[in-house]
């Protein structure tokens, strides 16, 4: 029973929203994180939306020469 309840959420969350799927977040460069993204990056699109976010590192600072 506790199978058919993974299954269901999983389709449920592949069906809702603008999520792209994880297999777009990697291909661009991105690292699908449950929650929120990690410190020095930035919400690119959802991987599952709204739980799974694709997330990507910050581009570097630019340096005045």
């Amino acid at each position: 029973m506790g199978i058919l309840v993974v299954v269901f959420m999983f389709i449920s969350l592949a069906q809702h929203g603008e999520a792209d799927g994880p297999g777009s977040c990697t291909h661009g460069g991105g690292l699908c994180r449950v929650g929120s993204c990690a410190s020095g990056e930035y919400l690119a699109q959802y991987c599952f939306e709204p739980i799974i976010l694709c997330c990507k590192n910050l581009p570097p600072a630019p340096t005045d020469s």
